[in-house]
């Protein structure tokens, strides 16, 4: 492998690693010689996607964790200094949105639940500034390291009836912008600080709100399919490629940038 990509050996941590998306990412980078520390709040999926990897020769652990509670995390950033001796990788991967939380195709915005509301801030933009707090420490006192956050396309324009998760992940892309400036100018140049942002996948959070009981895509689905250039949603595993360019020396200069991989969605207008 060219020694630009060569990511054997580095410890990675990824938060929201037992999702549709974490779950191929995780095996993707054990794969490549990554040990791989999954934490999440699924203990079966967790063992069993940890199983797999370890079945196949990777190195990888399962932790299960909440990036809302500091001491877990803390607990977890312990386990993983005992296990691998440092954190050469963060993945904030954890998010996602609630259903009274998105404003359905009979209500208005009056109906929003604001509590369900600051829950979406919370799950998204809260745990991945507390995890990075907790993750980021080791790669300080080493001065390297490489965190990626998860935002989205609705970072970039608001999408309809999810008025809450695309203020969270807007904020998720200016959080990135902001830490690779502060961190880079405290600490040196050997922390990087990006993000990635994931057009349309099919996952459990998003499934009902995509497809019918019968499987066929909902109107929202169709829309989306026809917005997107490609004709089609993502696969998980097309993901894998941007992130292991943006944890490996390939992008060594590049910092604060939201890499997009949409099919083209967020470019197509007309």
């Amino acid at each position: 492998m060219n020694a630009l990509f060569d990511i054997t050996g580095k410890v990675v941590v990824m938060t929201g690693g037992t999702g549709v998306l974490g779950r191929s990412i995780t095996a993707y980078l054990a794969e490549q010689g990554a040990k791989v520390a999954v934490l999440g709040r699924k203990i079966e999926v967790g063992n069993k996607l940890v199983e797999g990897i370890r079945a196949k020769g990777g190195d990888a652990i399962f932790l299960q964790s909440d990036v809302l509670c500091r001491e877990r995390l803390e607990e977890s950033l312990d386990i993983v200094l005992k296990t691998y001796g440092r954190v050469d990788v963060l993945l904030n991967a954890a998010g996602g949105n609630l259903p009274a939380a998105t404003i359905q195709p009979d209500e208005t915005f009056f109906d929003l639940k604001v509590e369900d509301f600051k829950k979406v801030q919370d799950i998204n933009l809260t745990g991945t500034l507390l995890a990075t707090q907790v993750f980021l420490k080791p790669m300080v006192e080493r001065k390297e390291g490489v965190i990626v956050n998860f935002s989205s396309m609705s970072a970039f324009r608001p999408l309809t009836r999810v008025g809450g998760y695309g203020v969270a992940k807007a904020g998720i892309s200016n959080f990135t912008a902001f830490m690779a400036t502060e961190i880079a100018r405290k600490f040196g140049p050997g922390i990087r600080i990006n993000a990635i942002a994931p057009g349309f996948f099919l996952t459990e959070q998003n499934r009902t709100l995509l497809t019918n009981p019968d499987g066929s895509w909902t109107q929202r689905g169709q829309d989306i399919i026809h917005q997107t250039p490609m004709g089609r949603m993502g696969q998980p595993e097309e993901l894998c490629g941007t992130i292991h360019y943006l944890i490996s020396d390939a992008s060594k200069f590049v910092t604060g940038t939201v890499a997009v991989v949409d099919g083209g969605f967020n470019v197509f207008s007309i």
